[in-house]
């Protein structure tokens, strides 16, 4: 790995971000590497960790908060850990260069034009978050203005000086939250300025990305990790390939020229719809998706004795639900590819499908999030 390391972040104690600052990154993969070996090692040997060949400034989503200390003094940046307590952060070395040049004019911007900051209490005020995302070259980009009302004071003004200073801004959006909740984005968006979505090249594909779309946030590592699944899923030309938890689509689209067709289901709708306009983006004729609870649809397909060769399960960090996996156990695929962001959860999930009918048959580790304690793990299982 031929880089220079920087300076350890002055912050990195406070923030709690990253909670490896203090490894030099070829330690932090022997750390991740003995974690997912403690957690998945009793299933078969882990293979060495994939990481990353350039470690800062790979994430492609971040975003700030705003608020006030005990003398009423803005404040903009990174909330600790389980808290709302800000902490002040001028670089973040994991957000993208571009996420932290926007955010300082976003910084600046606040102060000159006078804009109010959120209140969390008292549910009164303006300026709440700001959620940058980049494509791959950074040329693209989405702000998204996080505010507690639709009114936007002195917006014109807000808009040209951000626009001047940053002219590879595709899209501003204002994303209006003002509920008492812990979600960054509420459910309004009014596109101030663009299309109010970005599109981004992955694996040799093309993806549309809106403001609540999920999409890994390490392109480089996100490729590596799908180049693995997709080797791990063994793919023939005859199979049928379901995607649950499919999102936007971007695992399902990677495999579909390698197979049959692929099923993709997610629940959200706002992903699905995505999804669709992706495919097409891509001229993908073999993928069908479905807006649908997974769990009930793979129920539904294995009472209808359809069959599917390969499912694809990619569930959050608390990992799959019992429900899920016995509807995964009733449809009985051939061969299944389980990518978790959790190895505990994992572990769990494991210990289930081993019992009913599958046997584990190789596992690897990636390191999407170096600097932080998060590892990647995907696991290889066929039916007994």
């Amino acid at each position: 790995m031929n880089y220079k390391p920087l300076k350890i972040c002055p912050v990195s104690d406070l923030c709690g971000g990253c909670q490896l600052q203090h490894l030099a990154y070829d330690r932090q993969l022997e750390y991740k590497l003995n974690t997912a070996r403690k957690n998945l090692g009793s299933f078969g040997n882990v293979e060495e960790i994939v990481g990353a060949d350039y470690p800062y400034f790979y994430r492609n989503k971040v975003q700030i908060s705003f608020g006030t200390d005990y003398k009423g003094r803005v404040l903009a940046g990174n909330y600790v850990p389980s808290t709302h307590t800000i902490v002040p952060v001028k670089e973040c070395q994991l957000a993208s260069k571009s996420a932290n040049a926007i955010f300082n004019t976003v910084i600046s911007l606040q102060k000159s034009l006078k804009l109010s900051v959120f209140d969390e209490h008292s549910l009164q005020g303006f300026l709440r978050h700001v959620l940058v995302r980049t494509s791959r070259d950074e040329e693209k980009v989405m702000v998204v203005i996080v505010a507690g009302s639709p009114v936007f004071p002195k917006k014109t003004g807000f808009i040209n000086a951000l626009l001047k200073k940053h002219p590879n801004i595709s899209t501003i959006v204002l994303n209006v939250n003002k509920k008492h909740i812990s979600m960054i984005l509420g459910e309004r968006n009014i596109v101030l300025y663009g299309r109010g979505y970005i599109e981004d090249e992955l694996c040799g594909y093309t993806f549309r990305i809106s403001p609540s779309s999920f999409y890994q946030i390490n392109h480089a590592q996100t490729e590596k990790l799908y180049k693995l699944a997709r080797e791990y899923a063994g793919l023939k030309k005859n199979d049928i390939v379901m995607d649950t938890y499919c999102g936007i689509g971007t695992i399902g689209m990677t495999m579909a020229e390698s197979c049959q067709k692929v099923l993709a289901v997610e629940i959200n709708k706002d992903a699905i719809r995505d999804a669709v306009k992706n495919a097409k983006i891509n001229r993908i004729e073999n993928i069908e998706f479905f807006c649908d609870d997974a769990s009930r649809f793979m129920v539904n397909m294995a009472e209808k004795k359809q069959k599917v060769d390969v499912v694809i399960m990619d569930p959050p960090r608390s990992g799959s639900t019992e429900k899920f996996l016995k509807a995964l156990v009733k449809l009985s695929p051939e061969r299944v590819v389980y990518v978790s962001c959790n190895p505990v959860t994992q572990k769990r999930d494991l210990k289930y499908l081993t019992k009913f009918g599958y046997e584990v048959r190789k596992i690897k580790a990636v390191d999407m999030f170096p600097f932080t304690d998060h590892v990647e793990t995907v696991v290889s299982l066929s039916r007994k």
